[in-house]
């Protein structure tokens, strides 16, 4: 396989773990793919992409998903699209962390992992969440939400 082809592996934290498996400069902007680490009671807030779908493949643990006007617990084995301009979230309603993988098409919203985490640190649970977090998210979001 050709070295630019083969994913970096990187990652990041935002209140969960997120490993980037594959960015739009692997995939041509084809598509971004992730895998999460998310604590119990965790997930990001109701939000909208503008610019990009979203689905997501639960391996472990329940997620509450917002999808639009409906909420749904997805477990193991379900898969859940999101199409752009819908009103989503997802939240670990478990006491374990639950893990999910997720790919966004276009690429491109993985770039807010790296902007907005810090590099996540092996063994060691996301770091919380706050007031330069919150600023900094507020500051890229229009980028990545489409405000």
């Amino acid at each position: 396989m050709p070295e630019d082809t083969v994913s970096p592996d990187a990652t990041s934290s935002v209140k969960a773990t997120y490993i980037v498996k594959a960015t739009a400069e692997i995939t041509g902007g084809s598509l971004s793919f992730v895998e999460a680490s998310v604590p119990p009671g965790s997930g990001p807030p109701p939000h909208v992409h503008a610019d990009s779908d979203e689905a997501y493949y639960i391996l472990s643990g329940r997620f509450e998903v917002l999808d639009g006007d409906r909420t749904l617990v997805a477990k193991p084995g379900d898969f859940v699209y999101i199409p752009r301009n819908t009103l989503h979230r997802f939240k670990n309603v478990g006491v374990d962390a639950a893990r999910l993988l997720f790919l966004f098409t276009p690429a491109g919203f993985e770039r807010l992992f790296f902007e907005v985490g810090q590099p996540a640190r092996p063994g060691e649970p996301a770091p919380l969440v706050g007031p330069d977090d919150v600023r900094k998210a507020a500051e890229v979001g229009p980028r990545f939400f489409g405000a």
